[in-house]
């Protein structure tokens, strides 16, 4: 077996994982929605986000394995970051740096590797997105492609762990989270031809229950609509706040989930007291992403928000 060698940068690349403060964090859907869509994509047995720390890779996201972390002196992950470019092992038995690994010889029985580095936002490379199948394969050029965008999603999201990407009243993604997300992900999907959807929600009558019950009951609210949204939707979807009664959720890979989604959130909201009830009520619109149409994050938000105005024009006339 053949350990990792150290970085020449170890000292700064250390000193930048730290400082993102990410390690031993609980999991958080802005990763875990990169994990599931590549595991989906490539149809692997293991897709993980690993960040290699000082004596161990650690998991920041992981689909289909339950270790949280491993020693570094054995990790495939350790000899990724060397390099900037996609580490590739197609099978392990056979390589004469790995054959002898506990990590091919036992669980998790690793026969094809694939890891493109993740760099922090100073540039150092902290960790890999990695794919990991339990028998051999190859990647073609346009799944390197893809691997790419989707390492890319997460050095994003790296980016803005040190700007504020979240909403600290919803703890849904911001304005500034959403855009970043999206901007990655629709291209993602017009490269694959998959659908995506954006769901624009505006809560009704926001202005008149912060001014007839005060910001506390609006603050309350949201939160509570918030709840909703997370719970109705897929964790692979993504869900943000994008303004002061304003929300979207940007739902892929599945067709025709509009009415359905929205019939569920329906109920979900009928299961609250009837006091909170009264005071959450939304209007709606669908838009479905067309590239050539949407070539900006702000045209698919647009056309999501035009249809709420259309259909209350209708409802008036």
């Amino acid at each position: 077996m053949k350990k990792p060698a150290i970085p020449i940068d170890e000292a700064a690349r250390i000193s930048c994982l730290r400082a993102l403060q990410i390690l031993d964090t609980y999991p958080e859907d802005r990763f875990d929605r990169v994990t599931k869509l590549a595991k989906q994509i490539f149809n692997v047995d293991i897709c993980l986000i690993s960040l290699v720390d000082s004596h161990r890779q650690w998991f920041k996201s992981r689909q289909g394995l339950d270790a949280t972390e491993t020693r570094r002196d054995i990790s495939f992950c350790g000899h990724a970051i060397l390099d900037d470019a996609v580490f590739y092992v197609e099978d392990a038995a056979e390589d004469e740096r790995f054959h002898d690994n506990p990590l091919v010889t036992e669980d998790p029985d690793i026969r094809f590797y694939a890891g493109r580095p993740i760099k922090a936002p100073e540039g150092q490379r902290i960790g890999t997105l990695c794919l990991i199948d339990r028998a051999p394969r190859t990647l073609s050029e346009k799944e390197f492609e893809i691997l790419d965008d989707l390492a890319r999603m997460v050095e994003e999201e790296f980016v803005t762990l040190a700007q504020s990407s979240v909403d600290e009243l919803t703890q849904l993604i911001n304005r500034r989270g959403f855009f970043a997300v999206a901007s990655h992900v629709l291209p993602l999907c017009e490269r694959l031809g998959t659908v995506a959807e954006l769901l624009y929600f505006d809560l009704d009558d926001f202005a008149r229950i912060n001014d007839q019950h005060g910001h506390q009951v609006g603050d309350g609210v949201l939160a509570e609509f918030s709840r909703l949204l997370t719970r109705c939707f897929r964790s692979a979807d993504v869900i943000a706040r994008i303004g002061g009664d304003e929300f979207v959720v940007l739902v892929t890979n599945t067709t025709n989930q509009a009415a359905p989604a929205l019939k569920r959130l329906a109920a979900l909201r009928d299961e609250l007291p009837a006091e909170v009830q009264a005071h959450i009520n939304w209007s709606v619109g669908v838009a479905s992403f067309d590239a050539e149409r949407h070539a900006t994050v702000d045209a698919l938000i647009d056309d999501a928000a035009a249809a709420v105005a259309n259909a209350a024009m209708t409802a008036a006339g």
